[in-house]
């Protein structure tokens, strides 16, 4: 796939076609066509085509570029909303935070809502988190000068789902509130949660300079759940989903929290905070035990979370934890059919007791050092325990200039997306529309 990646960034203008044996099928026309498109992608919204002298370079046409025409059997309708993900979740992580906040990335979701037949939308914003109790979700946010806010978004299959038009799309900007998705319509309920930290400084527990640099990306995690969820809706798979975002700015002012505070959570589990630097698990709590609530079929969330799951993995390798070995199995299989790699590691329990606190129900943080990530999902655990099959991915949401090749640019990355697809696909593809 990333062979034919390479090919939009070396041929020259013209139009182009490529001929697969007749035998190879329409998944290997597929991964051509998707990595010839995933080669086209640049980030370019702040290039003003501006040179030193001050004069304005005139944009390349499309008849400048080199075009391909579809290869024969490929599934246009199902590699285009795939494509136009990574270019969505790679867009939402590489803009700046100053332009991706918790109200941007709410922007962000109701687009996607307009755009599909079926979608509603709540966001809970500022003190209206407390009243609908988001208190952890509230309590990380609430130093920063853009509030923070729970998007939450719901979608179930019907035989009309799929893109609209714009009249219809008028209609949705206006979205209702989101139904908790536990109606028994007989089909499989889905929970998605993302971490949404639009940029994290640390908090009190200060980062580096250098440690900030990129923390734009830290709302990977959940431009990955709006991602998939974009080829969910146009694929029009057979499930019900319930998708929710907490979305923060982890600030430094006089109303910040502060490290050895005691957090109320939505689960009612007090938490003593360890370190203001570990914020993602504490908005992720709030989310994930509302998701679980509903004894979703799987529970998926996804999040920039940990250091130590980099220093274990690398950056192109997502770490994955699951309560579930069935599930595991799945989605092995899946990353291996897809060549897009995730790894396990263990929700070992013999950690669980660094969780422990003196003065509240749970810590935060484990012991300095000692199994980062996870200690993380150890902590996330105890607000998913309601969740029979349960998927924690701790990923990098970003391609280091090491890592990046053709079709896979230095920034921000759906990490995962592929694999998570066809998992879905595999696991609920076969059931009745």
């Amino acid at each position: 796939m990333w062979a034919y990646a390479a090919l939009p960034g070396k041929l020259p203008p013209g139009t182009y076609k490529i001929e697969l044996p007749e035998a190879a099928g329409t998944a290997a026309a597929d991964k051509a066509l998707l990595g010839w498109l995933l080669g086209c992608y640049k980030f370019s919204r702040y290039k003003t085509g501006k040179v030193g002298d001050g004069q304005q370079q005139a944009p390349s046409s499309e008849e400048e570029k080199p075009m391909l025409l579809a290869p024969q059997g490929a599934d246009i309708a199902a590699v285009l909303p795939m494509a136009e993900a990574f270019f969505w979740c790679r867009d939402m992580i590489n803009t700046p935070a100053e332009d991706m906040g918790p109200q941007d990335l709410a922007a962000e979701a109701a687009a996607l809502a307009a755009a599909h037949i079926g979608v509603s939308l709540q966001i809970i914003e500022g003190d209206d988190l407390l009243a609908a109790n988001y208190p952890a979700v509230h309590t990380v946010g609430r130093a920063a000068a853009r509030p923070p806010a729970l998007i939450d978004l719901s979608w179930r299959h019907s035989s009309s789902s799929s893109s609209r038009g714009d009249a219809e799309a008028a209609d949705a900007s206006s979205a209702t509130a989101a139904q908790p998705a536990a109606a028994a319509d007989g089909l499989p309920l889905v929970a998605l949660v993302g971490k949404g930290v639009c940029f994290d400084t640390g908090g009190l527990d200060l980062k580096t300079a250098q440690g900030m640099k990129l923390m734009k990306k830290d709302m990977g995690g959940a431009a990955l759940m709006l991602a998939l969820c974009h080829v969910i809706f146009s694929a029009g798979l057979p499930v019900r989903l319930r998708v929710l975002l907490p979305a923060v700015e982890n600030a430094v002012s006089g109303s910040s929290y502060r490290p050895g505070d005691v957090l109320q959570t939505r689960a009612g589990i007090t938490v003593e905070n360890g370190n203001t630097d570990a914020e993602g698990r504490l908005i992720l709590a709030d989310a994930i035990y509302e998701a679980a609530c509903f004894k979703p079929d799987i529970l998926i969330d996804a999040a920039t979370l940990t250091g130590a799951a980099r220093v274990a993995l690398g950056p192109e390798v997502p770490v994955v934890f699951s309560n579930s070995d069935d599930t595991w199995a799945q989605l092995e299989a899946a990353a291996k059919q897809e060549a897009d790699p995730m790894w396990r590691l263990p929700l070992w329990p013999g950690y669980r007791k660094q969780l422990d606190s003196k003065v509240a129900d749970l810590s935060s943080t484990g012991e300095p050092g000692q199994a980062g990530a996870i200690t993380a999902a150890l902590f996330l655990q105890e607000f998913a325990k309601a969740a029979p099959a349960w998927v924690h991915i701790d990923t990098a949401g970003w391609v280091a200039g090491g890592s990046s090749g053709p079709g896979r640019p230095e920034g921000g990355e759906a990490l995962g997306l592929r694999v998570l697809w066809r998992f879905l696909q595999d696991r609920y593809g076969g059931l009745s529309k």
